[in-house]
Order: C-alpha cells, then sequence, then structure tokens
C-alpha cells in the first residue's frame, strides 16, 4: 500500500452500517437472528449478537481494507487455536456456504463482513485500578501470544498500518495536522522527536515477526483469581495483528497499562517482569521498549484527536481519549533513561557501573575517615517521640554532629524517617549527601569537565558523568573547561563557622535529577544517580534494607504456625501514635493493632518502664509497692464486688485461669461457650475457642467438657436483628438441659461482652441477662472475656458488660493492659478467688512483676490524662458514620458493626444470601496496605474488616481511612 492509500485509509469514519442491516446480514449469511448490541471500534463497525445459538461478533470494515489482511487476521486465530499453550482466542465463524469473509455492498459503501465467537469474560480497560498481579498477568499473556505467534507467517501480515510502530514517525506527521491547538501539536511533536532519536540507533537491532500488536484492555478478557484479581486470559480482535517489531508488541501493552497508573509509569514493569520471564527480550529491546511506549502513546492521543474530527459522533473514539491522554501525560512525565534503567532492572539486567579510574579527592583537605555520618533512618537513635517531625530537624543533627566532629554528613540512599507519609507516593530515599564542615574548606574537581552555573547551583559535566554542587563560592567561569584536580571554590559561609555542601552525581548531561527517590523508583534513580562515595568513600553509603531475605530468616527458625501479616510484608521498625513506619520510610496508619491502646512510641510509658526496670524487676512473690498500687486501680474500676486481681502475661493465659476458677468454685468442668469465639491459645482457652477461621478443625475437635452453642450473630445468624435474645436463648435450651442430664454440673459460661471475633457484633438486648441467670441457677460462673472489646475501646462504656447492663462473675482483660507489654489479669470476687487456693497456690513469671505492673499503671494514668475512651466514642461515632455511608453507594458492604473504636465492616457478595465476600476482602486489605493503611479480615468467614486502632486515633486520621476505603471500593481491588 502507498503512503497515500494508508492516509486516506486513516481518515475514514466507521462504516455506516445500522443495526437493521446488520440483522440482515445475520440472517441471510449466518441464519442468526437474536439481540443485537453494538460494540465499540476506532474504524470498523461491530454488533455482538445474543442468539440462541450462541454469542458471536459481526465485524464490518470498510473494503479499504486489503482482503488478505483479513484472510492473516483469520489464518492467526486458527493458528492459535491449534495450540495447546496458546491463550483463549474465539473461534471464526463461516457463512451458510462456508466463506469466513464476505464482500457486500450496504447503501453504496463496500464493506467486509466476518462473525466471531464471543469470547467470554471480563476486560480491563474500564478498570480504574490494575493490581499489580493483574498488571503481570496482562505482561504474561503478551508473551505467551507472541511465542505462540513466532511460528506464524502470511502474506497478509506485510501491511501498512497507522499502529505500526516502525512507522511511528510519519504516521505522527499526518495525524498532527487535524490538532488545531497549537500548543498540544508542539508537545506532541516534540514528544515524537524524541522518541524516534533514540529508536532509531537501535532499530536494526529488533526483531520482526507476526505480532497482535493490540493486546491491551480492550482486547483481553479474563477471570478473577481466588484473591479477586483480574486475570487476562483471552485475547479477542486481531485486526491490528502485522509483521513487525517483537518489543513494538509488548510496548503496546505497556502503553494501555499508563491510564490506569494514577501517574506513575512504573506501574508497567511487573509485566515487563513476566514477559521477561516467558520470552525473552534483548538487551537493545528492552532500551527501544520505553521510547516505544511514548511513540505509541503519541499515535494513540493524535489518532484520537483525528478521528474525532473525521467522525464527531464516535463515542468510543470520545471516551477513550481521555484515557489516551493520561496515557501520554504519564509516559512524558519521567526522563527516557529512567525508564530504560527501571525496565532493565525489571527485567534482571544490570545496568553497568560508571566508569570512576582517575577520579581525584572532592575535599582535597578533609580525610574520608574522619567524616561522622549522621543516621537519620527509621530506627535512628536520634528519633523518638515525634521529633523528626520538626522542622529542619535533620540540618540540626546533622549541625550538631559537625559541631562535636569537626565534619559530617547524610547518608546516600538513606530512607528518611523525616520525609515519611501516608498516602501517595512518599520520596524518602537520599539521591544525595548533604556535608557539614567549615566554611572555607576547599573543593576540587574530581574529574575533567565543562563548568555550568545558575542560581548557586554548580554542574561539572565530564565524559559521562555530571556533579551537581550548592553551598559554593565558585573560583571558576560559568562555561569553563577544567581538568581534574583543579579548584572549584570554597564552602560557602563566616570564617569560623560551619557551611554546608550538598553533593549529587548524575549520569545524565543536562538533567537535574531530584533529590529524593520514592521507594519504587530508587533502585533505578541509583542507576542513573550514583552514589558519592566514590568521592567521599564508602562509609557515605546507608546499609540497604533486607526485607526479604529477613523474612526468609524468620520463617526458616520462627515455627509455621506463628504466622505474620501479609504475604510480602512491610518492614515495620519503629511507631508513633497511630502510625507505623517501615524501613523505607513509608508510614502506614495502624487501624488493627489493639495491643498498642494508647498509641505507639508513648515516651511517659516508655519513660516509665525505663525508670522502674533501673529500679527494679522481679516476680510477684516478692512485696513492693506497684502491685499493690496496681491491683487497688483495677478492682476500682470495676462494680462492687469484683475487688480480687490475679495478674498474668496475657489474654489466653488470663482466659485459661477463669475457666480454672469456675471449675474451682463450682466443682463442675462443663463449660459453655458460643460458636465463632476465640479466647486465646492455651489448652482451656483454645478448648472454648470455636473459630474456625483460627482453627478450621474447631468444630470437631472439642474436648466434652465443652458444650459450643448457636452464636448470637445478629447480622448473619439464625436470628437477625437486635430483638432476637429469645431466639437464641431458645438454641441454649437444648444442651442446657443434656448437661443437667448429664448430672455433671455446669462450671460456667464464656463469652465476649461485645462480640469481637465477629467484628464488633454486640449481643441480642437481654442476652446476657437471661444467659446468666440460667448459668447461675445451675452454680455456674459467667466470665465476660474483656481481652479485645474492654478497657475504654467501645467508647460509650469503659466495659463491654455495661452495654448489656449485667455484672460477671469474673472479667478477663490483657491486650492494651500495658500498650504492648505482656499484661493481663482476671478480677473475681474474694470468694471465688480462694477457690484456687485447695489447688494450690498461683504464679505468673511476669504477670504482676514491679515492670509490668508500672506499665499498666502509667497505662492508665495516659488513658485519663489524654481522654482517650472520649476519643474513642468521639472519633468511633465519626468514623462510624463514615463507613455506614459506604453501605449506599457499594453492594459489597453489608453492614457496620460494633462501636467506639470496635468496628467491623462486613463484604457480602449478595445482600439477601449475605454470601461472605472472603477473597474480596483479602485483597481490599492487600489494596489498603499499598495505600498506606493496615488492615486484616477477621470473622469465621474472614469477611470483615477489623477495625481496632489506637485509641488516640485523630479524626484526620479516621478519614484517611475511610477515604482510602472508598478509594479502593470505588476503583477496585
Amino acid at each position: 500500500m502507498t503512503d497515500e492509500a494508508l492516509v486516506d485509509r486513516m481518515t475514514l469514519p466507521r462504516p455506516d452500517v445500522t443495526v437493521a442491516d446488520a440483522e440482515e446480514i445475520l440472517l441471510a449469511h449466518y441464519s442468526l437472528s437474536g439481540t443485537i448490541t453494538e460494540l465499540g471500534s476506532q474504524q470498523d463497525r461491530n454488533y455482538r449478537i445474543d442468539s440462541d445459538r450462541g454469542r458471536y461478533v459481526l465485524k464490518i470494515c470498510h473494503a479499504a481494507y486489503e482482503t488478505r489482511e483479513l484472510e492473516a487476521q483469520n489464518a492467526a486465530i486458527h493458528h492459535l487455536n491449534s495450540k495447546q499453550d496458546a491463550p483463549r482466542v474465539p473461534h471464526v465463524i463461516a457463512t451458510n456456504d462456508g466463506r469466513e469473509i464476505v464482500v457486500l455492498t450496504v447503501r453504496g459503501q463496500g464493506c467486509q463482513v466476518r462473525l466471531l465467537e464471543y469470547l467470554e469474560g471480563q476486560g480491563l480497560t474500564e478498570l480504574t485500578y490494575l493490581a499489580p498481579a493483574s498488571v503481570a498477568a496482562l505482561g504474561a499473556l503478551c508473551a505467551r501470544l507472541a511465542q505462540a505467534l513466532a511460528d506464524f507467517d502470511h502474506p497478509g501480515l506485510d501491511r501498512s498500518l497507522q499502529w505500526d510502530l516502525r512507522r511511528a514517525g510519519p504516521v505522527a506527521v499526518q495525524l498532527l495536522s487535524a490538532i488545531t491547538d497549537s500548543a498540544a501539536r508542539d508537545r506532541i511533536a516534540k514528544t515524537m522527536v524524541m522518541a524516534v532519536r533514540r529508536i532509531q540507533p537501535l532499530a536494526p537491532s529488533l526483531r520482526l515477526q507476526a505480532v497482535h500488536h493490540d493486546v491491551t484492555g480492550d482486547n483481553v478478557v479474563g477471570h478473577r483469581s481466588a484473591h479477586g484479581h483480574i486475570i487476562p486470559d483471552g485475547v479477542i480482535d486481531f485486526g491490528d495483528i502485522i509483521r513487525g517489531w517483537l518489543v513494538g508488541d509488548l510496548a503496546v501493552t505497556c502503553a494501555s497499562l499508563l491510564h490506569q497508573a494514577e501517574g506513575d509509569p512504573f506501574h508497567i514493569l511487573p509485566a515487563v517482569t513476566a514477559y521477561q520471564a516467558i520470552y525473552p527480550l534483548t538487551d537493545e529491546e528492552l532500551k527501544a521498549l520505553w521510547p516505544l511506549v511514548v511513540a505509541r502513546a503519541v499515535i494513540l492521543v493524535a489518532s484520537s484527536e483525528q478521528q474525532i474530527s473525521v467522525d464527531p459522533d464516535n463515542e468510543y473514539v470520545r471516551g477513550n481519549l481521555d484515557r489516551e491522554r493520561a496515557i501520554f501525560d504519564t509516559a512524558m512525565s519521567v526522563p527516557f533513561e529512567l525508564m530504560e534503567a527501571a525496565i532493565l532492572k525489571a527485567a534482571g539486567v544490570d545496568v553497568a557501573a560508571p566508569e570512576t579510574s582517575g577520579w581525584l579527592p572532592l575535599l582535597p583537605d578533609i580525610d574520608p575517615a574522619g567524616i561522622a555520618y549522621v543516621d537519620l533512618g527509621v530506627r535512628s537513635p536520634h528519633f523518638s517521640a515525634g521529633n523528626w517531625l520538626n522542622a529542619d530537624m535533620d540540618w540540626r543533627l546533622l549541625a550538631r554532629a559537625a559541631t562535636e566532629n569537626g565534619t559530617a554528613a547524610t547518608r546516600y540512599g538513606e530512607y528518611r524517617l523525616s520525609r515519611a507519609g501516608t498516602g501517595g507516593r512518599q520520596a524518602t530515599c537520599a539521591l544525595h549527601i548533604d556535608i557539614c564542615l567549615a566554611a572555607g574548606s576547599a573543593v576540587a574537581a574530581p574529574f575533567a569537565g565543562r563548568i555550568g552555573w545558575k542560581d548557586q547551583h554548580l554542574t561539572l559535566t565530564g565524559d559521562g558523568m555530571t556533579l551537581h554542587l550548592d553551598g559554593l563560592d565558585l573560583s571558576v567561569e560559568d562555561g569553563a573547561e577544567i581538568a581534574g584536580g583543579e579548584p572549584l571554590g570554597t564552602v560557602v559561609g563566616e570564617a569560623s563557622s560551619l557551611g554546608g555542601l550538598r553533593v549529587q552525581l548524575c549520569t545524565v548531561a543536562g538533567l537535574e535529577p531530584p533529590l529524593f527517590a520514592t521507594p519504587r523508583e530508587t533502585a533505578a534513580w541509583s542507576a542513573l544517580c550514583p552514589s558519592p562515595s566514590l568521592l567521599l568513600g564508602a562509609g557515605a553509603d546507608a546499609p540497604k534494607p533486607e526485607t526479604a531475605a529477613l523474612l526468609a530468616r524468620r520463617q526458616a527458625h520462627l515455627a509455621g504456625a506463628q504466622k505474620n501479616y501479609y504475604a510480602a510484608p512491610p518492614q515495620i521498625e519503629r511507631g508513633w501514635k497511630e502510625h507505623l513506619f517501615d524501613v523505607e520510610g513509608r508510614a502506614y496508619l495502624d487501624m488493627v493493632n489493639n495491643v498498642s491502646i494508647l498509641g505507639h512510641g508513648h515516651p511517659k510509658l516508655a519513660a516509665a518502664i525505663s525508670t522502674q526496670w533501673l529500679l527494679l524487676n522481679t516476680n510477684s512473690r516478692f512485696h513492693y509497692a506497684a502491685i499493690t498500687e496496681f491491683s487497688e486501680r483495677l478492682a476500682a474500676l470495676l462494680p462492687d464486688g469484683l475487688d480480687t486481681v490475679f495478674l498474668v502475661n496475657s489474654g489466653s493465659e488470663a482466659n485459661d485461669l477463669a475457666i480454672r476458677l469456675a471449675q474451682a468454685h463450682s466443682g463442675a468442668r462443663n463449660m459453655l461457650c458460643l460458636l465463632e469465639a476465640y479466647h486465646g491459645w492455651s489448652s482451656a482457652s483454645d478448648a472454648v475457642s470455636t473459630s474456625i477461621a483460627d482453627n478450621p478443625e474447631a468444630l470437631t475437635t472439642r474436648p466434652d467438657w465443652v458444650h459450643a452453642v448457636v452464636s448470637p450473630n445478629t447480622y448473619r445468624g439464625a436470628f437477625r436483628g437486635p430483638d432476637t435474645a429469645a431466639g437464641y436463648l431458645g438454641a441454649i435450651t437444648p444442651v442446657l438441659e443434656a448437661i443437667d442430664a448429664g448430672g455433671d454440673g455446669l462450671a460456667g459460661f464464656i463469652c465476649e461482652s461485645v462480640y469481637g471475633n465477629a467484628g464488633g457484633i454486640p449481643l441480642p438486648d437481654g442476652y446476657l441477662t437471661q444467659v446468666y441467670a440460667q448459668v447461675r441457677a445451675r452454680g455456674g460462673l459467667c466470665i465476660a472475656d474483656e481481652v479485645q472489646v474492654g478497657y475504654s475501646r467501645l467508647g460509650h462504656y469503659f466495659w463491654g458488660f455495661e452495654q448489656q447492663g449485667v455484672v460477671p462473675d469474673i472479667v478477663t482483660i490483657a491486650k492494651g493492659m500495658g500498650n504492648g507489654h505482656p499484661l493481663g489479669a482476671v478480677i473475681t470476687t474474694r470468694e471465688i478467688a480462694r477457690s484456687l487456693e485447695k489447688e494450690g497456690t498461683f504464679f505468673s513469671s511476669t504477670g504482676g512483676s514491679p515492670v509490668s505492673c508500672v506499665a499498666g499503671l502509667t497505662v492508665l494514668d495516659i488513658m485519663a490524662e489524654e481522654k482517650l475512651q472520649e476519643n474513642a466514642r468521639e472519633v468511633g461515632d465519626h468514623l462510624k458514620a463514615r463507613l455506614a455511608a459506604l453501605i449506599d453507594r457499594h453492594p459489597i458492604a453489608g453492614a457496620v458493626h460494633g462501636m467506639g473504636l470496635y468496628l467491623g465492616l462486613e463484604f457480602v457478595r449478595d445482600r439477601t444470601t449475605l454470601e461472605p465476600a472472603t477473597e474480596e476482602t483479602a485483597a481490599i486489605c492487600e489494596r489498603l496496605l499499598s495505600l498506606g493503611v493496615i488492615m486484616q479480615p477477621t470473622g469465621d468467614h474472614q469477611n470483615v474488616l477489623k477495625i481496632k486502632p489506637p485509641l488516640c486515633l485523630s479524626t484526620e486520621s479516621a478519614d484517611f481511612f475511610a477515604d482510602m476505603l472508598e478509594k479502593v471500593l470505588d476503583e477496585g481491588w
């Protein structure tokens, strides 16, 4: 085809073929009838037909397309259908007389018609968010398809097509003429010129083969994985198949991903990694990939602008235009060199280190060994109580170190705590070094180069490297060529004072690199901005995080049953209030850590524990003040009569002891408990734990003295709503009667006062009043497990049992009592406590130790001083209202449970059947992690978000959580 013919074809609107025309064609040539729906297309006219014989796609293209091009498409489909490992593709449907292509004239228009099987599955284009797993799967699909087409050939592959990236430059020139906005036209043109300049030297090395050339969200279909992610596995529409550059095929796929990248071009990298693992590209092809992505972005936006000008009613093109503009803007948001480095690293190709032999000292009068490097990372001992939030804190620490040592410096590659933040892409990794040293110190050129001087910023551009310096009194002329070792100037500042020198290297001449990079971008930027340790010595480099290796060591030595959150967990090394910080300086909002009731890193608690530890720490058999004071404080928090305290190490130990007390006092062994409950891991507390989420064998492995009754789940249980106590009590009656008939008596009943393990579901009104009465009538004791829900967490009540208007015989607490210090308690009456004495004495090694008691006392002091119960009520009510509003907009949000800062958001697939959305909940938690929120599922079906943050949670943080959750529900996971 001539260039003129290609230009003419580029300006064609879609064929003017109506639904009525399509009905006639289908009936006449395929004996098909049914419901017809128009599908979108750039220049074809496509209709889906739903008939009693199946679903099909009628494809109508202009006669301007050569028949052999369509024959090539059909032949490729047949070829792929014959390959066992190829992706799913549709079948070609022949006409009644056996033809696969029909040439027709519709109202004077020459058209060519084909019918294909409709390939079932979900597309990707309309999804706002694509998880890394979906991105990788699309890259893998592209690779499998290209691999399967490697041995395919057909004369129709050699065609002139505007989408052929080998012709991107000339095609862009033709398309740009239709763009009337001169500023937009110029920007697009300059972008294409930059891309073509980078492609041309590599073009002779780029392999040619049959390629689909349009493996994009519009042209693939997939299924949801067990984790709720869309995994593309089928390919449709072979309209762009050509003999073209192999890497161009992947470039088209990567470009299509950019409209779902939220402005982050690194979003494509999982696709590159997956492709490379299946059908490896050469180094030259990998280097050409990003310029080809940019070229594709130019052609997309220019083509759509041009098509709208000739076919203004084409809603498919108009609807795509915003996406294509987003693709273009994202493609142009980073330097070509950065994406080349990122792609090479994603493909497992090492980027060559710069040549530094012959470099001379930057600071000729300073011994590198004498530089004191300041730790500004997440684990730095210089940071505490949030002081890293103070303005210029890093500079203050640097100046102090220089005052003490003479010369001090920050470290390259350090993830700075001072730059941590939630949400977005926080640039935390230092790509430079700041040196604090004596003003007037000499600075020399480490290598030969040309001087650049602008706005007090110096560049020395040599062979393959540019040195960037700030803080210099320049002693050479702008534009001067100087040799290595020649003076550049001196450090700015008055005599006898300290000055600052900022040092950065960059391999790209003319590029002003950022001072900090996001963790995701760090490896690529580090290839472009190598460490100034090349000038200052190895001490200038911060240690690199070894999160994956550390996790492997953990898993090698820690018992398998002792799980960790997340498959690829962040390495958390610091906490402050309601936030946690990983080693890459990423801040996470902690919405699940009910152990840290005060929040993380509380200075008053840390000081109290430290002071007591320096004084004394021993076991509770010794006599000291703290154990008396703490026991008194605890007893004063409870109703009259509950005045005797046992101090233990954990909630499991507390519940275990409570059960033992009930059995000792009653003389019986049988215990009544609820299904779907969790009370601990010790022998007795595990025996009454029936949650199948914690123990899949729980329902079949309970000892004979445990009697589990129907859980009073007012949302999804047998009886629903607040006024269902009678129904659930009726379900208990047969169990109690069976215990009575056995003649062994009832020791007690253990229950969370609010149904915490199911996500904070309130018990039916009056439920505990009536159950407690029946248990006590049989001589049993009533145990309130307040480990999760008590101790101010509910906001409206200090204890969960207050909400039911009852007074238990035994109360167990732990979790937040010590704000992470191992501490729990069992509180009961003096009479019940004495019952244990006949079995011997009680002892818990760290329960009640001086340090534990001081921790417990200080927690209570801080809770009162900072009004944390009131905060739990006010912020919790606000957050619950935000979560409840999601129910109106998102069918998956079934109900909000709980109160205060013990809340649960239950996800369901159907609000009538209440089918649990288990896989979706897990995927939502993973997406929230990527957005800076720590969240985990709970409940037997693992479909409830367990929302139990530190009680210091601010309204702003609550809103951040609600906003991020809404973002996930809006965009997908």
